[in-house]
């Protein structure tokens, strides 16, 4: 029965050239836009190298201080974070590191501007980066001021870039009037993976004043490696405690904290609807799939229409059928049977297409170190897509065409 149905399919669509091809082109371009931005989002939130671990983190990346006149909404600082969330339940690992900042280097008497991350020994524990030669720094190494550095791959090339990576190793770098020792090199990671994002990494301790481990605002996050994803709710909880019990250096100023231990999701969720003091992970996920919804409704209303007058064309040839005991249910699953596979070819020259954009938008540079990838993730939500488009554009036509009357269509009519 499947076999006739996909003979018939594809005979139908050789003979209608014209509708086959509006209707492959409105599916194919509907899912190119899902399927690249699918991709943008799964670039910045997915589990991708060097955050393998991400469905086991999470991280305090915001901190809102209120007061009676005041508020002040930001980043933690570096004193909030190691008095208030180290050694909460269920946290395996913890790591502070400050948001990358622009920094001047010199090659000679050549400035090179450098993305610079200051962090701990335990980044490099929580991350899973590629090292192409050498190793992490360690906590020992931020524990004793040691000027060490990791570097990422160009920044090997900028300035050793006659030299092999493993001649890297050893030498320094001076970078914001600070002179560091390579220790590592690692392949380089795209800019929207803000976390660990950076050109060279160095440790906390470095930073030319101690005043930052008093803060409690400053330009710090932090990064909770938990056992399992089933200790995310004390953790969260038990952060969630000790709000209260902060010690505000000026009462009258600031006497309110408002922070959270989030998930990737919750965290944008936060930034971009909760003005930074709460997160509301449901209403992004629904503006996500409304917008998602939104954006597929035009095409798929075209694509009913199309069906429907491509039905109105075939209306005799349904009655023959319908007089000679075809059943209106051997009809409909043949309508949507064709509809499905036409949205799966459709989904096919979308994926095609959506690997040659993305590749594109890699080699523009347009995205600093931008690897936008079509993985197994993005493949299902494409298909899953693709099929949903079929089905949902196909319900309708496939109702009109079971209450066709098989007398009226032979005359030529559509009642």
């Amino acid at each position: 029965m499947l076999k006739n149905y996909l003979k018939v399919a594809f005979k139908v669509f050789l003979r209608r050239k014209f509708f086959t091809f509006i209707s492959l082109f409105a599916i194919s371009f509907t899912l190119l836009v899902l399927m690249v931005a699918t991709s943008l989002v799964d670039h910045v939130i997915g589990p991708l190298s060097p955050e393998n671990k991400l469905s086991r983190t999470l991280g305090v990346y915001f901190l809102s201080l209120g007061g009676e006149n005041n508020q002040s909404n930001g980043l933690p600082g570096y004193g909030f974070l190691d008095r208030y969330a180290r050694n909460l339940p269920g946290v395996e690992k913890m790591s502070i590191f400050e948001q990358v900042g622009y920094k001047d280097a010199y090659r000679n008497s050549e400035k090179i501007s450098l993305y610079v991350k200051r962090t701990d020994g335990e980044f490099w524990q929580i991350h899973e980066f590629n090292f192409l030669a050498g190793g992490p720094f360690t906590s020992d190494d931020d524990k004793n001021v040691n000027f060490v550095a990791v570097i990422n791959e160009s920044t090997r090339k900028k300035f050793f870039d006659d030299q092999s990576v493993l001649a890297a190793l050893g030498q320094t770098i001076e970078v914001d009037g600070q002179r560091f020792r390579v220790v590592g090199v690692v392949a380089d990671v795209p800019i929207l993976r803000a976390i660990p994002f950076a050109d060279i990494w160095v440790p906390i301790s470095t930073t030319s004043s101690a005043s930052y481990r008093r803060d409690l605002q400053g330009s710090y996050q932090a990064a909770l490696l938990a056992r399992s994803r089933a200790d995310f709710p004390a953790i969260k909880s038990e952060f969630a405690s000790r709000l209260p019990n902060i010690e505000f250096p000026n009462p009258k100023e600031f006497n309110v904290a408002r922070a959270g231990a989030d998930t990737r999701f919750e965290a944008v969720a936060r930034m971009f609807i909760g003005n930074g003091r709460e997160t509301y992970p449901r209403t992004l996920l629904a503006i996500l799939l409304g917008l998602a919804l939104l954006f597929m409704v035009l095409p798929t209303v075209n694509l009913i229409n199309l069906n429907v007058s491509r039905i109105l064309e075939r209306a005799s040839e349904i009655g023959v059928r319908k007089a000679f005991g075809a059943s209106s249910w051997t009809l409909v699953g043949q309508f949507v049977v064709e509809n499905v596979l036409l949205t799966l070819i459709g989904g096919l020259i979308g994926l095609v297409l959506s690997v040659f954009v993305l590749r594109l938008v890699n080699q523009s540079g347009w995205i600093p170190y931008a690897d936008f990838q079509l993985n197994y993730r993005i493949f299902l939500y494409g298909l899953a897509l693709a099929i949903f488009f079929g089905l949902f554009s196909g319900v309708y036509p496939a109702w009109k065409m079971s209450r066709l009357n098989p007398v009226e269509a032979l005359k030529g009519g559509t009642r």
